[in-house]
């Protein structure tokens, strides 16, 4: 998620103190935490036993882009500033597009797809040393860069509806949706598969997100015309502070027009971690995996979780 523009930085603030996270923090830990479930029992007792790690560390990522400047750029990906990338509809290495563009223009458009294969090879490092420490750093972090990924909105420069007279619409798709809305998703995504070509896998996902761009945008414009302003948003309290938001009819009509689009990007997002967890757990020879001070328990499997056998 990048910095907002100045322009009605006041009314932005109003409308999104609650949401100033990519997915969220609240998607972004659910995103994490059931990613764990569609492990082989190979993995599942030790990332079950550190499941509130991977959750609670699943935002780590947005609280660096506070600290970090080169931080923000890999969270998001520009498409409509990289139009032979765009055109390619394939893999795009990162070598291709340094030389294509500069590094300023990565930087200031977004390198989320490469983020996401530079993590792969970081966990992949991890699990061949057994250091259990980065393992579980790597997947928090890996995760949260997948789930920027599946979100349409961090696939183009227009990422608030600043282009298009849509402030918020950021915020309304990626947070006040999931939350919500969030108990009524199936979030049970099957086993975890092995990706033969990660980065095939990572661009499919960008350029299905990109797709869904102009439907994000148009069903909240159609449903902005149905209803008043008084009726589009409304005042909750957060934290003891008033805080303008869209309201619950506003956001059931949304979420209705986009037929599911919310809950399939966060299901895809689950599934897509627990496959990049599995596959760098694969190409390192299958370590064992040991807790460090994390306590065992025999039944940590649970039946539904069994049928994961690879």
């Amino acid at each position: 998620m990048r910095p907002y523009t100045t322009k009605g930085a006041y009314f932005l603030l109003l409308l999104s103190i609650p949401f100033l996270s990519s997915w969220g923090f609240f998607a972004h830990k659910r995103i994490n935490y059931q990613a764990v479930f569609s492990l082989p029992p190979e993995m599942l007792r030790f990332y079950k036993g550190s499941s509130l790690f991977l959750t609670e560390h699943a935002v780590d990522p947005d609280k660096r882009r506070y600290i970090v400047i080169e931080e923000a750029a890999r969270h998001y990906i520009d498409l409509d500033h990289y139009p032979e990338i765009k055109a390619r509809q394939s893999v795009f290495s990162y070598y291709e597009a340094t030389a294509l563009y500069s590094e300023d223009s990565l930087k200031k458009h977004g390198t989320v797809p490469w983020t996401i294969l530079l993590n792969m090879k970081k966990l992949e490092q991890a699990f061949k040393e057994q250091n259990t420490e980065r393992i579980l750093k790597y997947s928090a972090d890996l995760g949260h860069y997948i789930g920027d990924a599946h979100v349409p909105l961090h696939t183009t420069s227009n990422y608030n509806g600043q282009l298009t007279n849509q402030q918020g619409i950021h915020g309304l798709w990626e947070s006040r949706l999931p939350e919500l809305f969030y108990d009524h998703y199936p979030l049970w995504v099957g086993c975890a598969n092995y990706l033969a070509s990660p980065a095939d896998s990572v661009w499919k996902c960008i350029f299905e997100s990109h797709a869904l761009v102009e439907k994000v945008l148009e069903e909240e414009r159609l449903v902005s015309l149905q209803l008043t302003e008084r009726k589009k948003y409304t005042i909750e309290h957060r934290n003891g502070m008033p805080v303008k938001t869209y309201s619950t009819l506003f956001c059931k009509r949304y979420n209705e027009r986009m037929d599911h689009m919310v809950e399939e990007r966060l299901q895809k997002a689950i599934k897509f971690t627990a496959d990049c967890w599995y596959t760098c757990w694969v190409n390192a020879g299958r370590p064992e995996l040991l807790l460090e001070k994390i306590e065992k328990e025999k039944d940590e499997a649970g039946s539904a979780d069994e049928n994961c056998i690879h």
